[in-house]
């Protein structure tokens, strides 16, 4: 059976891990050190190294994990990243036997151009999705464009609903407290941000979420619901239609709120 697992890195990321009694895989790895110690501790055999995109506190640890294991690293076709030995792109699907899984490569550009996803498609459906996609919110356009972003968080919010999402950063209270303030009737969101609360008070992380979840709560997947329309219009002080001018009215509200 497998089991995923979160690493803490750095002020709020998480490295997931993959693995059963025997096996793992590791997703972004920014830092080495805590995996080791982690499959040290679990008898863990690295078996991959999975990127989704460049930025280092995503990829700073592959060079000391490669020292100590040979295993494959896989990533975006287009990045300049050294380390990787498998370029992969839209629909590659990589099959990682030790652990009986297979993973699915979806392009989500907008965070970085060629940010990629893992989307699991075994019976258990899992999203590993960097930083495209976080609980209620998603990333800041570093190199993309709105409409790119638009576009993967279209191609995200269409998978199954019960889809178990594993973001990479633990900014969940943060990123509600944004979206009460765009959907201020928006009962989920106030169930959730008590929730989350309750979590963090504990230290547990408030991740996963799932697809269904963040189709009900995440104001960058709901730019097409009156009240989020609404909000954004409010914010800058005109009407607005087009979802992707709702998105690009988010996203800076967000990066100066």
């Amino acid at each position: 059976m497998l089991k995923i697992h979160p690493i803490p890195a750095f002020k709020d990321n998480y490295i997931w891990v993959i693995h059963n009694e025997n096996y793992a895989a590791v997703i972004d790895p920014g830092t080495a050190h805590p995996v080791i110690d982690y499959l040290q501790y679990e008898k863990l055999q690295l078996v991959a190294i999975l990127i989704t995109h460049h930025h280092n506190d995503h990829t700073g640890g592959i060079i000391n994990l490669l020292n100590k294991f040979n295993v494959p690293v896989y990533g975006p076709h287009n990045e300049s990243i050294p380390t990787l030995s498998h370029h992969v792109k839209e629909n590659d699907e990589i099959n990682l036997e030790a652990l009986s899984l297979t993973l699915k490569v979806l392009e989500t550009p907008g965070h970085t151009t060629d940010h990629i996803v893992y989307y699991g498609v075994n019976k258990i459906k899992m999203l590993f999705c960097g930083d495209t996609l976080f609980a209620c919110g998603c990333g800041r356009l570093f190199e993309g464009t709105a409409q790119q972003m638009v576009n993967s968080l279209k191609k995200l919010s269409n998978l199954p609903d019960e889809t178990m999402v594993y973001c990479t950063h633990e900014y969940t209270l943060e990123n509600v407290r944004f979206a009460r303030t765009v959907e201020p009737g928006n009962l989920t969101l106030q169930e959730l941000e008590a929730t989350a609360k309750e979590l963090r008070k504990q230290n547990i992380p408030t991740l996963p979420t799932t697809i269904s979840k963040e189709n009900a709560t995440n104001p960058f997947l709901r730019c097409d619901q009156p009240e989020v329309i609404q909000g954004a219009c409010k914010h800058l002080g005109q009407t607005l239609s087009e979802p992707t001018h709702i998105f690009s009215t988010l996203r800076e509200w967000k990066n100066n709120f």
